[in-house]
């Protein structure tokens, strides 16, 4: 159980983790799971930069408006082309967040249990850890379809709230993000001890502001050019730590 429900604390993790990305030990496992992160962020940020303005100026093209809505449209235009540019910022960086933690699974979890044997210098049994997640491979896939559908049925109506409801359904989208980055990142070192996604759930939720503390810092840190390349690895990291300091009593 959390020592506390402060989020300040769950932010203090992503920067505790810092420092044990070239630990040795753990640095070896760093190189995948970061290269991972590269390539599919250098794709997200490729397409968003490439074709941002190209569909911006096809959805405001004022052509064929009345002149009194074009007129509205020009003056406008500035703040929309922030909003929706932040709006895609957030989709970009959240859905390719999502698919780089799915590619990287097997990775990330062998990265936490180097972490977690680090930490309390003894390795995982051999009932649990990376070894049981490879020999329950297709129980681990089914694992990551069911968070998969889980993310993708509570981002509906979310995303309509971020798009049609303005500054309440931002506020709400971060929030709801946050949570899902906490759940992802959680489910490593929780996933090498045999926790199920629902027991993940139930955990993390009697500390929901703890949770969503390190959830926030995460996403927020991924939205950062080039700092979005080492948060995976750094993210699990600071997960690991978060269950060896927090949970795992």
């Amino acid at each position: 159980m959390a020592q506390c429900n402060n989020p300040i604390t769950g932010i203090s993790y992503l920067i505790k983790a810092l420092p044990f990305l070239t630990k040795p030990g753990i640095k070896s496992y760093v190189i995948i799971p970061l290269l991972i992160n590269i390539f599919f962020f250098s794709i997200g940020i490729y397409f968003g930069f490439t074709y941002f303005g190209e569909y911006m100026d096809k959805f405001l093209d004022t052509s064929g408006m009345w002149s009194w809505v074009a007129s509205i449209v020009e003056f406008i235009k500035p703040l929309l082309y922030v909003v929706f540019g932040l709006a895609l910022l957030v989709l970009i960086f959240y859905t390719f967040s999502i698919v780089a933690n799915i590619v990287a699974a097997p990775f990330n979890s062998l990265l936490a249990e180097a972490t977690e044997k680090h930490l309390t210098g003894s390795a995982l049994d051999d009932s649990s850890g990376f070894k049981q997640v490879m020999k329950e491979l297709i129980p681990t896939i089914l694992m990551e379809i069911r968070k998969l559908i889980y993310m993708i049925l509570w981002s509906i109506p979310f995303l309509f709230m971020l798009f049609f409801i303005p500054i309440i359904g931002p506020i709400i989208w971060f929030l709801f993000t946050a949570w899902m980055m906490s759940l992802q990142y959680m489910d490593y070192p929780m996933g090498n001890h045999q926790l199920s996604f629902a027991q993940q759930r139930a955990l993390q939720g009697k500390n929901r502001l703890f949770s969503m503390g390190f959830g926030g810092i995460t996403m927020g840190a991924s939205m950062v050019p080039f700092v979005n390349f080492i948060v995976m690895p750094t993210a699990v990291i600071a997960a690991t730590l978060i269950w060896v300091e927090q949970y795992k009593e």
